[in-house]
């Protein structure tokens, strides 16, 4: 049995699928074995795994069940204790799965810890350096195009970015895997703030480098699908996560959050987009299928609520600094 299991979901991912399993057969950390989730690809990515990577496990879904279905159908095939998810259009720095096994191993409270995610094109800037969520309903990539020099320290993030992470799978068994109502788009944040109010820790580490493509799975940063299904997410990940009390208590914050997206989305010429997935996301929250995945409250937890409120109102800070 391998140490970690390296989960990479693919879907017509054929552009970058081949460098990105090289870099992988490149580690100087070797106790790991890949499992590639394939989303039903038309593109001859599943044969050129078959092909040119035999010691791949290739899991074939057929169709395009989401990143969240993909990534646990990867997860539940692992026999590791350790599983590393890495995005498709990645290449892999030669020391990025050891440093991640060592971060997380080095602290038995830490659920994940996120590698340091540079552009491919623009290697000198950061494409993501951990994930923070704040009371204004806003998810955001810390660092995004700021100078990867400046990012030298580990350092506690809200969320690992799902792209380049590693996870405790004995942490998953106790809180869950990736919430597949997602299907894609901020799962990530979501489970993150479930280890969070589990008592977990999220961690960041700039020794751990991969090198992303980015937007390999929608095709640009502002399209239709993205914000349709990233808005209505957003609304579901604050009815799941946080209890009604706490709710109230941001509801003047998330006033503020929901109403300037609205604004920047209508410049962008994509409100009736943004909206509509915030219906869908309002609609979704009164669902059986939903309560069903609400993170139950307990008194016992109430302590780190308490952490989590503080920290949702002290990233609205890192937000506006950027």
């Amino acid at each position: 049995m391998s140490n970690v299991s390296i989960v990479i979901p693919n879907y017509n991912g054929m552009t970058y699928l081949e460098n990105c399993l090289l870099s992988l057969e490149k580690q100087t950390y070797q106790d790991f074995n890949v499992i590639l989730v394939d989303n039903g690809s038309t593109d001859g990515s599943k044969e050129l795994v078959l092909e040119r990577f035999p010691n791949v496990t290739l899991l074939d879904l057929k169709v395009n069940t989401g990143f969240c279905k993909a990534v646990n159908e990867g997860i539940k095939a692992s026999h590791s204790p350790y599983v590393i998810l890495l995005n498709n259009d990645t290449t892999a720095d030669r020391e990025f799965v050891g440093e991640l096994v060592r971060s997380i191993t080095h602290n038995k409270q830490l659920f994940s810890v996120g590698a340091k995610m540079l552009k491919m094109k623009e290697p000198n800037k950061i494409d993501d350096a951990g994930d923070y969520y704040c009371a204004l309903g806003w998810a955001f990539a810390v660092g995004k195009g700021s100078n990867a020099c400046k990012f030298t320290e580990e350092k506690a993030v809200f969320a690992a970015c799902g792209g380049a992470a590693i996870y405790r799978v004995s942490i998953l068994e106790e809180i869950g895997l990736f919430d597949e109502n997602h299907f894609a788009y901020l799962e990530d944040i979501d489970i993150g703030y479930r280890a969070k109010i589990f008592g977990y820790q999220n961690f960041f580490t700039p020794k751990a480098q991969v090198y992303h493509a980015g937007s390999g799975f929608s095709g640009s940063r502002y399209n239709k699908f993205k914000i349709s299904l990233s808005s209505k997410n957003s609304i579901y990940l604050i009815y799941k996560n946080m209890p009604l009390l706490q709710i109230i208590l941001n509801v003047p914050f998330l006033f503020i959050g929901f109403l300037t997206k609205m604004i920047f989305f209508l410049l962008k010429g994509h409100f009736i987009t943004y909206v509509s997935g915030l219906c869908k996301g309002i609609t979704f929250c009164f669902t059986k299928e939903a309560r069903a995945h609400k993170v139950h409250f307990s008194v016992n937890k109430i302590g780190n609520y308490g952490k989590i409120q503080l920290e949702l109102w002290a990233n609205i800070i890192h937000c506006i600094r950027g």
